[in-house]
């Protein structure tokens, strides 16, 4: 009995002073986190996500660059997701971002309508939606818009073509459904044409990638072997179809693009079959996202959409915006 006695007594001496330790470090620990700067920022701070219809394309990687750039200097994070031209990863990307409480998100849809579920869930947990440089289809629940002016984009590379050849001929068009931005590029290019005897004897979807392109291209070349120029929706379609001029050794062909990348510019600085490329800054798309962001979260007066200016780059004027960065 008394070794149990005395067995009992150490147990409760050792209990008391294993709680006051406990104690002891627990308020040590709150005076420590009570004077770290870099927890509060991180409590305190906005925590964005960001998602395009591929990061493999150099335009969204300098445009996630602007936005992150500006965010982190403001002390806040950006998290960043790379669906690969895959609309069912990137609704579940963007699901996951909302899992991760994310107070904003810069939106670019891989399919303008087939991304409407992600949209629905971001209205649900009222996340405000940042769409930039192609619209959702279900545009009512963004909260703003910025993007380029993708018709014009598309217009000036039509114009420059009528100039180029006053009595019209065949084209041929390297389009992609999907993607609204391209289908703005389309439209402007047309109605610039109109009228002016083009005929568009071959269109087809090239998804916007490069290597797509230059496979349709090679079939186009080889059954419509008069046709004088091609459109791209964007640059690395338009490299793409120039990728396959130059295996068949065709140069009296005009080749337009949209983007105004560096690698567009230093193939019209060659002064080959590319003469063209409706141009678009993606460092202003991105810095300008953010500042619509920011005004949002922080209940301020923002604009629904704003527009970023976009120009023709072609051989009178490549060397003004440098070869070897983006406008």
């Amino acid at each position: 009995m008394k070794k149990k006695g005395l067995l009992l007594l150490f147990l409760s001496v050792s209990f008391v002073l294993l709680l006051a330790a406990c104690n002891g470090d627990t308020e040590s620990d709150g005076e420590n986190d009570s004077g770290n700067d870099a927890g509060e920022e991180n409590t305190d701070g906005y925590t964005f996500g960001y998602t395009s219809m591929t990061q493999n394309n150099p335009f969204f990687q300098v445009l996630e660059e602007a936005i992150r750039e500006k965010v982190e200097a403001n002390g806040d994070e950006l998290i960043t997701t790379n669906p690969a031209m895959e609309v069912e990863l990137q609704i579940n990307q963007i699901e996951d971002m909302i899992a991760q409480d994310i107070d904003a998100i810069f939106l670019n849809p891989v399919d303008w309508e087939g991304i409407r579920p992600a949209l629905v869930m971001l209205e649900e947990a009222d996340i405000p939606i940042i769409n930039y440089d192609t619209e959702v289809k279900d545009f009512e629940y963004v909260t703003a818009y910025v993007g380029s002016d993708n018709k014009n984009a598309g217009k000036v590379a039509g114009e420059d073509l009528v100039e180029r050849f006053p009595e019209g001929g065949e084209i041929a068009v390297l389009d992609s459904p999907t993607m609204n931005s391209i289908n703005d590029r389309i439209e402007g290019f047309m109605e610039a044409i109109e009228g002016h005897n083009f005929e568009v004897v071959a269109q087809h979807d090239a998804k916007g990638d490069l290597e797509t392109a230059l496979d349709i291209t090679e079939d186009i070349l080889q059954a419509h072997p008069d046709i004088i120029a091609i459109m791209g929706g964007n640059d690395p379609t338009a490299l793409g179809a120039l990728a396959a001029a130059k295996s068949n050794n065709i140069q009296d062909i005009a080749i337009y693009g949209v983007d105004g990348s560096p690698d567009a510019k230093a193939a019209i600085a060659e002064g080959g079959p590319f003469v063209g490329t409706g141009a678009q800054s993606p460092i202003s798309i991105g810095e300008m996202s953010v500042d619509v962001a920011y005004q949002i979260l922080n209940s301020e007066d923002y604009e629904e959409r704003t527009p970023v200016d976009t120009f023709l780059i072609n051989e009178e004027n490549v060397e003004e915006y440098g070869l070897d960065s983006w406008q």
